[in-house]
């Protein structure tokens, strides 16, 4: 590491630190890294990503929004004074407390100019989909022997579904994410409603045990877009400083799924039986399907960052809606450049837009290139005033009597992105509210869906992906596979000998563990994160993160041991309950630190090693363990079984000790190989 880098006035967006004092190991090559942040500094006043010269620029469509402004090469061109007028210039909240990250564009058609109510709204409506979606994992759970009997079939077969469930949940996100990413996530939601719906009709009224393994692994489809897309909405809509209180509703709802739907299950089991279990579901979600159609719009924004050299002063003009635009106060963001859509023969071409997200500004010899590059129209006459972002998409799509002969620019008409969607609406009128009920949009973003869909799987070549998905696969899997024990234990006549409904009374203690787990969590990990900067000269690394492991390992693995133990033992029922609770705030824990570190090492990947995580938890854990997992409990004995489950555990989350020496040098290992943009 040098020591000898000092921060000037000319070069004050960079910093290097003097030292590094914990022992997270760096070379000459790794003295400024992605994911490595100012946290508490005296000498600037602003939280800042360090390494920007070292990255690429992203060039590859995502679900979530661009967290960065425009790259810090082009920031510092300008005089000081010139950066401190821009920086006056930025907007603020009303009170004038916070600004805005990101900043909105000019138009009321921004999701982040809509009216808080209707934002929050939004958010609910979601966020009560999610929570019926996320409790249908083991909405069987106090019914497993009931089931079993109605269909003639051993209890480890009943569980199977479970595991085949969630082999359609991460089959299923893989399909969703690129969808959305292209064609919006409105579409998807409602597309997916629907099937919810049809496939827990088809469950209550399978009249065989294939049937309902079939309808099982559909309804895993269908439910997939609760786990890959909701935080992606909720960054779209929200500001960075209103997003923590959002995120906190929308995973208490999501967790309180998981948790308490069984529970509500289990009531209905004993009462009605299980078959009615999957026609009150269809109601809810046929109630959902209404609330998500008329206060969930699309809320897909291009916010794209565009290098200052790059900036032309072009205006987005539609024939018949520029006046309108005009007199509603719409104007085109300065530092956005728009892609123009032909309007008569006579207009002259114009660049194409090339989507850059993420760090440094691409090399010159490309900046120049990229110049060079134009997209030729065919013209006609003008056109309507009613023409719509589907219609812009047919005629952006050059014909190949007209395409002009630059190569790089047939690559970009190929790999690169356009954003007819944003750049209409950007100087439309706002819409009416009818108008944003329209399920289809058209293609939101250029790219081929089959390299869309492959991305989140390059990111197991990553080692922080891939330890944050081992984590994750074990923090959820873990209270999926007790899902499928709890009957086996509970209900057993030799131990405890209860109903559906006490089955599904113990889902309390889980409920209350998660909680308290998703609460400490992210206070707990925050002070640690603050006290480790401190003492690394104000420098954040991701593998701060880390340092939870200790209570992640303590927590999950005594949880499971004592579960195991105590239940087979015959202890009180509170005994494993408690220790229920212990798994699942251990759980909390893990799945927490998983997701935020694999986010701070990559948050321009965030989008993909969300479903990188989830296709990890539901195939590799999931559906493996569901298995060969009620066998092996039903011949060893819950003793065995968990004192070995909790050794796997305990094993495994060693691996943080190397992730924690040599994470920074993985980091800047992949930045250099760019893996992800070769895709």
């Amino acid at each position: 590491m040098s020591t000898s880098n000092q921060t000037s006035a000319d070069e004050k967006d960079s910093y290097t630190p003097k030292k590094w004092n914990l022992g997270i190991l760096g070379d000459r090559l790794t003295d400024e890294v992605p994911g490595s942040v100012i946290l508490l500094s005296s000498a600037h006043k602003r939280n800042e990503p360090l390494g920007l010269q070292h990255a690429r620029a992203r060039t590859s469509a995502s679900s979530l929004p661009s967290p960065y402004g425009p790259p810090a090469r082009s920031r510092s061109r300008g005089s000081r004074r010139s950066s401190r007028s821009r920086a006056a210039e930025k907007k603020r909240t009303k009170d004038g407390k916070f600004i805005l990250e990101p900043q909105p564009d000019d138009s009321a058609n921004d999701p982040l100019n809509w009216p808080a109510l209707r934002r929050d709204f939004a958010l609910l409506s979601l966020g009560f989909y999610c929570m019926i979606g996320g409790g249908m994992t083991p909405i069987l759970a106090a019914g497993f022997e009931n089931v079993a009997h109605a269909y003639n079939v051993s209890v480890p077969q009943v569980a199977l579904t479970t595991g085949l469930y969630m082999m359609g949940l991460g089959l299923g996100s893989v399909v969703a994410s690129p969808t959305a990413i292209l064609w919006g996530k409105r579409p998807v939601y409602l597309v997916a409603i629907i099937v919810f719906l049809l496939s827990s009709v088809w469950c209550a009224l399978s009249p065989n045990y294939p049937s309902l393994v079939i309808a099982r692994i559909v309804q895993g489809i269908a439910v997939s877009p609760v786990e890959c897309l909701p935080s992606a909405t909720v960054a779209e809509i929200f500001f960075l400083h209103e997003r923590a209180y959002r995120l906190g509703i929308y995973t208490l709802l999501l967790l309180g799924g998981k948790n308490l739907i069984p529970l509500v299950g289990a009531a209905i089991v004993q009462s009605l039986g299980w078959r009615w279990v999957f026609w009150i579901i269809a109601m809810v979600v046929g109630f959902c399907f209404v609330l998500i159609f008329f206060f969930v719009p699309e809320t897909f924004w291009d916010r794209t960052p565009m290098p200052r050299e790059r900036h032309h002063h072009h205006h987005f003009h539609m024939p018949g809606t520029t006046k309108q635009s005009e007199q509603a106060g719409n104007k085109v963001d300065d530092d956005i450049t728009p892609l123009s859509p032909p309007v008569t023969e006579s207009e002259t071409t114009q660049n194409s837009r090339v989507a850059r997200v993420g760090f440094a500004p691409e090399p010159e010899h490309e900046v120049a290139q990229s110049k060079t590059a134009t997209l030729r129209q065919d013209g006609g006459d003008a056109a309507s005033s009613t023409i719509t972002p589907i219609d812009l998409e047919k005629q952006a799509t050059p014909s190949s009597d007209s395409r002009t002969l630059d190569p790089y620019q047939e690559q970009a008409d190929s790999d690169q992105m356009s954003f007819i969607y944003t750049d209409y609406y950007r100087a439309a009128p706002p819409k009416s509210y009818v108008q944003s009920l329209r399920p289809w949009n058209g293609l939101l973003v250029k790219d081929r869906w089959h390299r869309v869909m492959i991305r989140p799987f390059i990111l197991f070549a990553y080692p922080a992906v891939l330890w944050s998905s081992m984590v994750y696969a074990f923090a959820v899997g873990w209270l999926i596979v007790l899902s499928e024990s709890v009957s086996v234990v509970y209900r057993n006549r030799e131990s405890y000998n209860f109903t559906s409904l006490q089955v599904g009374l113990v889902y309390i203690s889980p409920f209350i563990g998660g909680v308290l787990g998703t609460a400490v969590a992210g206070k707990i990990s925050d002070i640690i994160v603050r006290f480790m900067a401190k003492k690394n000269d104000g420098v954040y690394e991701p593998e701060f993160r880390l340092v939870m492991s200790i209570p992640i390992a303590l927590s999950t693995s005594i949880g499971l041991m004592g579960f195991g133990w105590s239940a087979e033992e015959k202890d009180l029922w509170i005994v494993p309950t408690i220790f229920f609770g212990v798994i699942s705030f251990g759980c909390s824990l893990a799945s927490t630190t998983a997701i935020t570190f694999v986010v701070d090492s990559y948050r321009q990947y965030a989008g993909e090693a969300l479903v990188t995580l989830n296709f990890s938890k539901n195939i590799f854990h999931g559906l493996i363990f569901s298995l060969f997992f009620t066998h092996w409990l039903e011949s060893d004995g819950s003793k065995k079984v968990f004192l070995a489950v909790g050794g796997i555990q305990l094993g495994c989350m060693f691996f943080s000790i190397p992730m924690y020496i040599y994470g920074k040098r993985a980091r800047m290992w992949t930045v250099r190989k760019n893996l992800m943009e070769k895709f």
